[in-house]
């Protein structure tokens, strides 16, 4: 049976330095989902989530990755899971959008909706607590042919003043609409402004030629994002 909270402990404890170790031993967990104001020299892009902004590495500025049939998709059946779950539906907000080379990294606050976690011989169940505040999502994909990029693994942290509600390294999942990303429910304190780190480490896989000299070293991106609950939640 697998022991969620040791899990989550055992993820938190491996801090970024080893991330490029165990991203490769977190990239085995399969896990079945169903259903970002900081400086940049980068001016926020068209269509971005209004007093979202991006702040990356010297010369990283950030892209929007707009609207897709298939987050639409994904936002609808996400509303669909949680309606059946008892779970008040979340609007899809877009946290961030930057780019890391090539790689597309876009965060997006969702639904919260139960999902399985999966260790190559049994399966677990995660519901949404009580005080689930949103379902943050990682996508990681190559940004001229929107290819999922996979085998990476990230590690979020989202603060508040002082405040650091969340520090974690978020599981990687696979969804019907989304493919391989990487998420986890998250918890905050409130209505306000919020800062979302996110530190991606380089793929662990063989690669094709055309990656060769991209993604070798861990990546740090920063959005500002403003959260306010869900009236009646």
């Amino acid at each position: 049976m697998v022991n969620v909270d040791r899990l989550r402990a055992q993820l938190r404890r491996a801090r970024p330095v080893g991330l490029l170790v165990v991203g490769g031993v977190i990239g085995a967990l399969l896990v079945i989902a169903f259903g970002p104001v900081a400086s940049s020299s980068t001016p926020p892009a068209a269509g971005s989530t209004p007093g979202a902004t991006a702040s990356s590495s010297p010369g990283m500025g950030g892209m929007n990755m707009g609207t897709s049939s298939t987050s639409a998709t994904s936002a609808a059946s996400a509303a669909s899971e949680a309606a059946s779950a008892g779970v008040k539906p979340v609007p899809t907000q877009q946290l961030g959008v930057a780019d890391w080379q090539g790689m597309k990294i876009t965060a997006d606050a969702m639904t919260p909706v139960p999902f399985l976690i999966y260790n190559g011989t049994s399966m677990q169940e995660v519901k949404p607590a009580k005080n689930t505040s949103f379902h943050l999502m990682v996508l990681l994909n190559d940004a001229q042919t929107g290819v999922v990029i996979p085998y990476a693994s990230v590690w979020a942290t989202v603060t508040k003043g002082s405040a650091v509600p969340v520090d974690e390294r978020l599981w990687p999942m696979i969804s019907r609409y989304m493919g391989p990303h990487y998420g986890d429910d998250v918890s905050l304190p409130g209505a306000g402004t919020y800062k979302l780190t996110l530190l991606i480490s380089p793929p662990v896989s063989a690669r094709h030629v055309e990656y060769q000299d991209v993604w070798l070293k861990p990546h740090q991106v920063t959005f500002t994002f403003h959260w306010a609950p869900t009236p009646g939640s």
